[in-house]
């Protein structure tokens, strides 16, 4: 072969795995901007709550509007919920700040003292079962077990006339 061809022939094999391999890094055309942006701002705990406070004063609004014998239903208030959640965690990003932290927190509880107070979860207690059921709940998998074990023995015991 001519080593000028050889030769065109590897850089024609480099330029093709660069081309190939270029998208691979994950550094290459990445926008670090974003990730290097909350470094930028400092957590202002005074704006902070400021932003909570907007986003709880809407969220007082709007469960102003549901009946108070439903706020223990998520399911008449989960829009509102969700705005709310949202409201804070985009306001906290916003700000400069982690979200959550202890600021929120404390801000979320004190929404839900308000509003959930009285929505204690009924704690189902359990029982034991009647002692029949209980038997019969034992008995019944011992039985099955054994019936199982004594079929395993008889059928190889009869091996040579099943096979």
């Amino acid at each position: 072969m001519d080593p000028n061809l050889h030769t065109l022939f590897k850089l024609c094999l480099i330029f093709a795995n660069t081309l190939m391999t270029r998208g691979l890094s994950d550094t290459d055309g990445a926008d670090l901007s974003f990730t290097q942006w909350p470094r930028l701002l400092q957590c202002n705990q005074t704006v902070l709550l400021l932003e909570m406070e907007r986003c709880g004063e809407r969220f007082i609004i709007d469960m102003n509007r549901v009946q108070p014998d439903d706020r223990c239903n998520l399911t008449h208030f989960i829009r509102e919920y969700h705005v709310f959640s949202f409201c804070t965690e985009m306001n906290t990003e916003r700000v400069g700040c982690f979200w959550p932290n202890p600021v929120v927190e404390r801000f979320i509880i004190s929404i839900h003292k308000h509003f959930f107070s009285n929505c204690s979860l009924e704690r189902v207690l359990f029982a034991d079962p009647p002692d029949d059921t209980l038997t019969l709940l034992i008995l019944i998998p011992v039985f099955l077990t054994l019936a199982m074990v004594v079929l395993v023995v008889w059928c190889s015991k009869r091996s040579d006339i099943l096979a």
